[in-house]
């Protein structure tokens, strides 16, 4: 009678240690794909921020800091904070009046940014927590993208008012996509962007108006 043979421990131990291995390479490129996934909210919300901005051009011959006069409602459940910028005399300012999301209804309006949905995702992504997170960005400088304008200031959004119909815009997103202290920061202008390099950011060389260019990547820093 031929007997039934098992595995024996040491046998079984070494394909726990196996496993063990490929789970630890595994899951953590598994943590950064996912968080890149959700980087796409922020790069999809900003392309509808400058095609609303150059409609709204075409109209009026300039830009605006309201959500609404250039049709900017993104869906509820937002990871970031969106941030036009208030109408400015010196090339922007950081909005000072951003659509609340910590109600089940959204009241109504006159709103120069969006914030996170923390209803939805709670406080880590309040305002001024995913401003505080972003600690270590890329400078962020711009350069017109028409004759006769001028660049806009140094990593803030907005845009000069004055400067009508020679303008140009920027506005920014921030918000936190791995349940961490940072936050993830990213720019879109009609102006062309340079980016420094910095710990948690790419550098950028002249990237093209309505390209999205992520200032601090909280996938690189944490």
């Amino acid at each position: 009678m031929k007997l039934k043979r098992g595995f024996t421990l040491v046998e079984l131990m070494i394909v726990v240690a196996i496993i063990g291995i490929l789970a630890a390479i595994a899951i953590p490129n598994f943590i950064r794909f996912q968080a890149r996934s959700k980087q796409s909210e922020a790069k999809t919300n900003l392309k509808a921020v400058f095609t609303g901005q150059r409609s709204r051009f075409g109209e009026r011959d300039r830009y605006s800091s309201a959500i609404a006069e250039i049709g900017f409602a993104p869906e509820r459940g937002n990871r970031y904070l969106y941030d036009l910028g208030d109408i400015a005399g010196a090339g922007g300012a950081q909005c000072a009046n951003l659509e609340v999301r910590n109600a089940a209804l959204i009241p109504m309006g006159n709103y120069c940014g969006v914030q996170g949905d923390i209803f939805r995702y709670g406080a880590l992504y309040a305002t001024a927590t995913l401003n505080a997170g972003v600690t270590t960005p890329g400078t962020v400088m711009f350069t017109p993208s028409q004759g006769g304008g001028m660049a806009l200031a140094a990593d803030l959004p907005g845009y000069v008012l004055a400067n009508c119909p020679a303008c140009d815009f920027a506005a920014r997103a921030r918000g936190n996509i791995d349940n961490d202290t940072g936050s993830d920061e990213w720019y879109v202008s009609s102006q062309f962007i340079d980016l420094s390099a910095a710990n948690c950011a790419e550098q950028a060389n002249n990237e093209a108006p309505g390209s999205a260019v992520n200032s601090r990547s909280d996938v690189s820093c944490n």
